[in-house]
């Protein structure tokens, strides 16, 4: 992806932090002075007392935008945000969740004041959406569009829309979203430029409505014929096929305006059990991923793909330890990071899924996903476990405050770039 961040700002922080200090002050002076001015001489309208105004929600106090008109670059305008950020506000950063689970509402079809309360109390750096969510054109927008107006800071709003049997707008025809075919069928067209309209499409669809990422395309190849949980929902069987499909559909995503997300690393294609109900393994070993599962991440990576979705299955003849590859070391960090080169935001698959949730503990699979290279925690099964056990996972050397922000940072980097943090 064009000037995504290498990660490494120390020598730009250590040039611009007296700078950054001095624009600041600058910028709090000058809003002293201006609203003083309108106080004392009478002009300030709001129908309220500034002086017994409520205490702002503890966080980030200065407004967004200030931290954009106070910094030169974007790795200024970053650091000074996590700077000011608490090592709880990082952890929330670093969760990705559907509206119920921090609202408490069965089926969550607007953003009210019950939206507005959770993200004050849970500042998470993203919200996906399900087909439950969905009622019209004009409702899904209207929510979505509040829910970003709630945030502090501007929030990637997802939903799965692969086409085929993963559709969430697509199979409401009340969404006016055009209905993709399985990815089976654009594969056994092979005509790179099909996959190229699919991912254009479901861009311009999604954008319409507010969303920012897709969590598509599927970049399984599918090795295994009677696999459970991949199906049509992969491009083929064929590595160099699936590789020309899935770099097609990220550049459609990319390059008109909505993040891709390539799912599920490393390779999902040739399990038997599917993940979602417990325990999954892949009997693939690194030489064959490397020749095989590996070569449709490497397309887009080189297409510019902003997320990769990491899998719960574990790859049990690929690795020493046998862990699900969500919070496997040797395979997010020396496989995905290392050998593959990825520098963008790495998350993982649902941690409510049964792969996890049956052998893990919410705050202990978050932990060593994070210390594995995990940037974001897709649907963990409970927000307040997962976060206070990562609080105290920081607070007794477990999990470095450093780490965090290293995810932040690119999670961060990537609103900038996108255009949402103003």
């Amino acid at each position: 992806m064009n000037g995504r961040l290498n990660g490494d700002i120390s020598d730009s922080k250590s040039k611009s932090k007296g700078r950054r200090v001095l624009k600041i002050i600058a910028v709090a002076l000058m809003e002293i002075i201006v609203f003083c001015s309108g106080f004392m001489g009478g002009m300030y309208f709001d129908n309220h007392n500034p002086f017994n105004a409520p205490k702002a929600p503890q966080g980030i106090q200065t407004p967004v935008s200030q931290y954009v008109s106070a910094n030169e670059d974007t790795n200024s305008i970053v650091q000074a945000m996590i700077d000011d950020m608490t090592t709880s506000e990082l952890i929330y950063q670093m969760m990705f969740v559907t509206p119920e689970s921090i609202t408490g509402v069965g089926k969550v079809l607007r953003a009210g004041d019950a939206t507005k309360q959770a993200l004050q109390k849970y500042p998470v750096g993203g919200i996906i959406y399900f087909s439950q969510n969905f009622e019209s054109r004009a409702q899904t927008s209207e929510m979505i569009a509040k829910t970003q107006q709630f945030s502090k800071i501007p929030l990637f709003i997802s939903v799965d829309e692969e086409g085929g049997i993963v559709s969430r707008l697509g199979s409401n025809p009340n969404m006016g979203i055009t209905k993709q075919p399985p990815m089976k069928t654009i594969g056994e067209t092979r005509d790179p430029s099909r996959a190229y309209e699919v991912g254009k499409t479901l861009a311009n669809d999604l954008s319409a409505l507010g969303f920012n990422v897709d969590f598509a395309p599927d970049a399984d190849v599918l090795v295994n014929p009677n696999n459970k949980e991949i199906g049509s929902r992969s491009f083929g069987t064929d590595p160099v096929l699936v590789s020309t499909m899935v770099e097609s559909t990220v550049k459609g995503l990319e390059e008109n305006g909505v993040s891709a997300t390539i799912k599920h690393f490393p390779g999902h294609g040739s399990t038997y059990v599917d993940s979602h109900t417990g325990y999954s393994e892949s009997p693939r070993t690194i030489e064959e991923l490397r020749s095989t599962e590996f070569l449709p991440f490497k397309a887009g990576i080189g297409a510019g793909v902003d997320f990769i979705m990491v899998s719960h299955m574990t790859p049990v003849n690929a690795t020493t330890q046998k862990l699900p590859a969500s919070i496997s070391k040797e395979v997010i960090t020396d496989m995905l990071i290392n050998e593959l080169g990825y520098k963008g935001i790495i998350i993982t698959d649902s941690f409510s899924m049964g792969a996890i949730t049956e052998n893990h503990t919410p705050g202990e699979a978050a932990e060593k996903a994070i210390n594995a290279g995990v940037d974001m925690i897709l649907m963990p099964s409970s927000i307040d476990e997962t976060h206070s056990s990562l609080l105290a996972s920081v607070e007794n050397g477990q999990l470095s405050r450093e780490r965090l922000e290293s995810s932040v940072r690119k999670i961060l980097a990537l609103k900038l770039e996108k255009g949402m943090i103003k």
